[in-house]
């Protein structure tokens, strides 16, 4: 009957069609512009067809997974005239599949998500397999529902139901989905075809109706004032407070969903798209989706790499302990047996407890059985001895970090392994070329530098030393792929990227502290901002007794811009014996509050500890507060790239986000230089040059100003 590049309409038995999504130029199914297109023909040839019930399936291992996030930035920059015109051409032909003189069944056989959801409201029932994911996660992009999802999805399951989906962005399993109403049955995939086909023939012959469920999904929704406001008003209001000021689409989909309430479909469609307009206009939905997109490179790139590179079977931890630990839970839960070797016992219980402590988590939160708890833990094996390590591939030392000690254990262990196998420092800020100083077979050594604590954060960055060979680098980021995280290689330099561009932002902290500033004062600012954590608070978690260490690394590497100075309050205070949350007394000290929850708390010993190497304590603006902070940061990136620590601004932005939580809603340094322009931050920055050599730009960044260029065009 119709037949395109991206769907197909075809009879399977007399007076009952398939409609087939099956995009023959991708792996995935996606709503591009093709799509929608192609879709309107096949709905307007089944319209005036013979047919009396329509399944609608996907040739592909997964349903459809949303909109093509790559058509965007081209429809987003179209005026509000044509941009409004664009998706309501798409509503029109999702309305034109819900208006179908007969009835409609959706088969989902696996992702369904955003528009890939949307299109199955549209039909009058679904049907999911027991193997696939639903979900609208586009508040996740800065935006929302865009194709009906705010006016279909209230209409067939409540508003409750509807915000918590729509605003929380989730994925869903099918029970889930079946729980709420928002699937009518869940089977077997190998059922799937069979069981839709059956419910289909059960609504042509009328054993089910149907058209009463599809005019509930076209009429305002079945709520009184009262109720309306005790669902939307209560509902926006704790949105609001989980997501915050920097996130405001979840929000706008609420305030969509109320102001339509009232209104049939097709009036409540130009509502959504006036909001879905609104937020697709913000700073927050550019940056957000350029996150999206820029994950995607990271990913590919990193697959990329990989390729060719032989699995890991067994991998090693060098050092147990509670990072070593966190690198031998990660690789035992992602399947790849490891051995933690440590030189005492001590250091062997301290490792399977943090592992035993992170699994019996998954247990307590459902997560996980406690057979498989056992499981995960059977492929650690904790070893004293180097004799367990002849057969691995791929060794990860965390040994403490001191250079003398880093050597003296990479030779060592060089002896024992194998002579292709892959020998990795943990190391956060000593070079790999010093470190393969100490090995015959430097070409088969890199660094791999995991974030603490190893479960939640997803970067692993891998360091390339001048003999590092490529083989090592592909087989290291492989690994890093199999545990789950996200591999960026850099090349190496005092501090590799992450560290060695957050030590400036540090160092625009310390200024501010001398020139008397207040921290739990400049704390506030950074974390309204964005950050997950101001300088103080994040210094006390990195430690600062770590601190001080990288602080002198650096500046050996960059004496110039990363020098210390006397009465620097992360020295005083790592002299005095504060050493952040470690030892519960930084910045901050640590108390158990009456639940027993760690509580960072102000005190009075760290302001007199700085005191005297401090200026009289001044109130800055923030404004003034985030320049001096953010400059020599942005500036320092701005290095890295120009001298190829980093390959691209891509991966420099998620190195930041994935490595220290820089603000995802801000897409990252460079995309934040971008939404302010180049020659507005150079202007900054010269505002800020008396303070010294950090807060000089480049050449290369006075050229971007002076030529109107941008990192992401």
């Amino acid at each position: 009957m119709y037949k395109g590049n991206t769907l197909t309409v075809s009879a399977i038995e007399p007076g009952l069609y398939e409609l087939c999504f099956d995009n023959q130029s991708d792996s995935v199914n996606k709503f591009d512009a093709a799509t929608i297109t192609e879709l309107a023909e096949a709905g307007a040839l089944l319209k005036d067809s013979d047919a009396k019930g329509l399944i609608v399936t996907s040739g592909k291992p997964v349903f459809v997974v949303g909109a093509d996030i790559t058509e965007f930035k081209g429809n987003f920059a179209l005026d509000d005239a044509a941009f409004t015109a664009n998706i309501g051409g798409a509503n029109a032909c999702f309305n034109q599949l819900e208006d179908l003189p007969m009835p409609t069944v959706c088969a989902i056989n696996g992702f369904a998500l955003g528009g890939g959801l949307e299109v199955t409201l549209a039909c009058d029932f679904r049907v999911m397999s027991t193997a696939a994911k639903v979900g609208l996660p586009e508040t996740k992009l800065g935006i929302f529902p865009g194709f009906g999802g705010t006016v279909r999805m209230p209409r067939l399951v409540g508003a409750d139901n509807a915000i918590e989906w729509i605003a929380g962005g989730k994925e869903y399993r099918a029970d889930a989905a079946l729980a709420t109403g928002v699937v009518d049955a869940v089977v077997a995939p190998e059922n799937l075809r069979e069981s839709s086909l059956n419910l289909l023939k059960q609504l042509v012959s009328g054993e089910i109706a149907y058209k009463a469920r599809r005019e509930q999904k076209k009429a305002p929704l079945q709520l009184n004032d009262i109720e309306m406001l005790m669902s939307f008003f209560t509902c926006k209001a704790m949105v609001q407070q989980q997501a915050g000021r920097n996130y405001p689409s979840p929000v706008a989909a609420i305030e969509a969903m109320e102001q339509s309430a009232k209104l049939g479909r097709d009036d409540a469609l130009k509502i959504e798209t006036q909001h879905f307009i609104r937020m697709a206009r913000t700073f927050q939905s550019k940056a957000l989706i350029g996150i999206f997109l820029n994950d995607q490179l990271v990913s590919k790139k990193a697959k990329t790499i990989a390729k060719g590179a032989a699995d890991v079977q067994k991998a090693a931890v060098l050092g147990a302990g509670i990072m070593g630990g966190g690198i031998a839970y990660q690789s035992a839960l992602k399947g790849t047996p490891i051995v933690m070797k440590d030189i005492n016992q001590a250091g062997i219980d301290l490792g399977l407890s943090e592992a035993s402590k992170l699994l019996s988590k998954r247990v307590k939160r459902g997560r996980m059985t406690a057979d498989k708890m056992a499981e995960v833990l059977s492929r650690i094996n904790p070893a004293l001895s180097y004799e367990e390590l002849s057969d691995v591939d791929m060794i990860v030392e965390a040994v403490v970090e001191n250079p003398k000690v880093k050597h003296a254990v990479l030779k060592e262990v060089e002896t024992k392994v194998a002579a292709d196998t892959i020998i990795t420092s943990n190391t956060s800020t000593i070079s790999i070329d010093y470190l393969a100083e100490a090995l015959e077979r430097p070409e088969n050594f890199c660094g791999m530098h995991f974030f603490n604590p190893v479960p939640l954060m997803p970067l692993v960055e891998v360091i390339r030393g001048a003999k590092t060979s490529d083989t090592a680098v592909a087989k290291t980021v492989a690994y890093a792929n199999a545990l789950g995280k996200k591999a960026i290689v850099v090349n190496d330099c005092p501090g590799f990227f992450v560290n060695r561009v957050l030590f400036p932002y540090f160092g625009g902290f310390a200024l501010l502290l001398r020139d008397g500033a207040d921290f739990a004062a400049v704390d506030k600012v950074m974390e309204r901002w964005g950050w997950p954590m101001g300088p103080a608070y994040l210094s006390d978690v990195v430690g600062l007794d770590t601190a001080a260490h990288a602080a002198d690394v650096l500046e050996a590497g960059f004496p110039d811009r990363m020098a210390q100075f006397e009465g620097l309050a992360t020295n005083v205070l790592f002299k005095a014996e504060r050493y952040g949350q470690k030892n519960g007394k930084g910045f901050y000290n640590y108390e158990a509050d009456k639940r027993g929850k760690v509580q960072k708390v102000a005190t009075t010993e760290s302001y007199e500890l700085i005191a005297p190497h401090c200026a009289e304590r001044t109130e800055f603006e923030a404004d003034e507060v985030i320049a001096r902070m953010m400059v020599p940061m942005v500036i320092e990136v701005q290095r890295c790239l120009e001298e190829g620590i980093i390959a691209s601004a891509a991966e420099a932005d998620m190195a930041l986000v994935y490595g220290v939580g820089f603000p995802p809603f801000r897409g990252g340094v460079f995309r934040y230089v971008d939404e302010m322009g180049m020659a507005n931050f150079v202007t900054m920055a010269d505002s800020l040059k008396h303070l010294g050599v950090p807060y000089e730009v480049t050449d290369k960044m006075r050229e971007m100003a002076a030529n109107g260029e941008s990192y992401y065009g």
